[in-house]
């Protein structure tokens, strides 16, 4: 996996933790147990009854055992989405 990540390194990342939370921001680091730290981060909060909330986080650490999912972020794309109106259900926790 560290090879994956070495390639994401500076760039912005999108993380599905297996608690159903979702962050973006910025991979800055990580070590050989996956754990990663992320810079300029937000917590993307989704609600069916609002639209979707981002949370300022700033500088966080992620355990690697948390991370469901961990992926190249587009800004263009995600810059280009009317994410104050999406109106979803939160997602549910993953067990692996």
């Amino acid at each position: 996996m560290s090879d994956l990540l070495k390639e994401l390194v500076d760039k912005p990342v999108f993380v599905y933790l297996t608690d159903g939370r979702t962050l973006v921001g910025q991979l800055t680091g990580y070590d050989q147990a996956a754990n990663v730290i992320l810079s300029q981060t937000h917590e993307r909060i989704f609600s069916s009854s609002e639209g979707m909330k981002s949370v300022p986080i700033g500088v966080y650490v992620v355990r690697g055992e948390t991370i469901a999912l961990i992926g190249g972020l587009d800004e263009e794309l995600d810059e280009g989405a009317d994410w104050e109106n999406v109106r979803v259900e939160p997602l549910d926790p993953v067990f692996l």
